[in-house]
């Protein structure tokens, strides 16, 4: 993902910073890239290098799932 996207890109519910997870090998399956919102606990996919920035196609983050 291009940084200077990464660095304009806020959530958008909190307006907070969001963390760019690349995805690979995790926990037996592959992780898709998200972007990881640590203040709300949510993960905005990125489908083909182009992030899904819609509450309703994020995924809740488990409160025991570590964020980076």
């Amino acid at each position: 993902m291009d940084k200077r996207l990464l660095e304009i890109l806020a959530c958008p519910l909190c307006k907070g910073p969001l963390v760019y997870h690349k995805g690979g090998h995790k926990g037996g399956h592959n992780a898709e890239q998200e972007l990881i919102c640590k203040i709300d606990r949510l993960a905005y996919p990125v489908r083909d290098g182009i992030p899904v920035m819609l509450q309703d196609e994020a995924r809740q983050l488990p409160a025991d799932e570590e964020v980076e």
